[in-house]
């Protein structure tokens, strides 16, 4: 059953609809009154009802896709800007903290060991490489109390993106702050993280995990985003990202 207010929104489209159509009418009769000539109003009548159909095909079709993609690419900025501020403030030192959580780190490091030359291909490969990674976290390897004060220093900033409406409508990015703000949940959760039984560190574990996928795949798009978008800030994370064996925002020249 329609609501009042829904009623009327159609009840003004029903009265503007007559209104134009009188005026349209009226218009045709004082045609008819002046030249006396209903041949040539048919004409025109029948010319612009033709017209209305490639009309419809140039707005519909080709005006609305237009705008269409220029509001995703707008929407693709804004979420790449958020992606930027996350990692800077976040996401790269968490980067480089749970992957010490792998025994294989030595595998995982080179495959996701971004450089200058890197293509469409190489991108993809990485994409790949994270969505297929067998190896599991080990909470042993690192310290959980380090990792708990980073994420809880950290929370109200991730809240904040979360308030973003862009960020809520980017399922892939939505999904990583939950999973981060759960990680936090867990480890704040716990009056202590020592001596916690194997359970316990199973389930962190797979809490880390989940992060850790979502975490580098959202890295390897946004890297690939800034190779093309904004090179001066790709070559700053060329130079400091964790995937390197020695990470210097030092510039490097080479006198050979």
């Amino acid at each position: 059953m329609l609501d009042w207010e829904e009623m009327m929104k159609r009840s003004d489209l029903l009265i503007l609809a007559s209104i134009l159509i009188t005026i349209s009418t009226l218009a045709y009769y004082v045609h008819y009154i002046i030249f006396r000539d209903p041949h040539h109003i048919f004409i025109f009548m029948v010319g612009d009802l033709a017209f209305v159909f490639l009309e419809v095909f140039l707005v519909v079709l080709v005006i609305e896709r237009i705008l269409t993609k220029r509001e995703k690419q707008s929407i693709l900025n804004k979420l790449n800007m958020v992606a930027g501020a996350f990692f800077s403030e976040v996401g790269n030192k968490l980067l480089a903290t749970l992957v010490k959580c792998y025994n294989q780190r030595d595998k995982i490091c080179p495959c996701l060991n971004v450089s200058s030359n890197w293509n469409s291909d190489d991108f993809k490969k990485a994409l790949n490489f994270i969505n297929t990674m067998v190896d599991k976290p080990q909470c042993s390897n690192i310290e959980l109390d380090d990792l708990r004060n980073l994420l809880t220093q950290k929370r109200s900033f991730i809240l904040r993106l979360l308030e973003n409406p862009n960020v809520l409508e980017h399922e892939r990015g939505s999904n990583l702050l939950w999973a981060v703000l759960h990680l936090t949940d867990e480890l704040e959760a716990r009056a202590s993280l020592g001596n916690l039984p194997k359970s316990d560190l199973d389930y962190l574990a797979s809490s880390i995990q989940r992060v850790y996928r979502l975490l580098a795949i959202e890295w390897i798009t946004y890297m690939k985003y800034l190779k093309t978008g904004h090179p001066f800030l790709f070559s700053l994370i060329l130079r400091t990202h964790p995937f390197q064996e020695k990470p210097s925002p030092i510039i490097l020249v080479n006198n050979a």
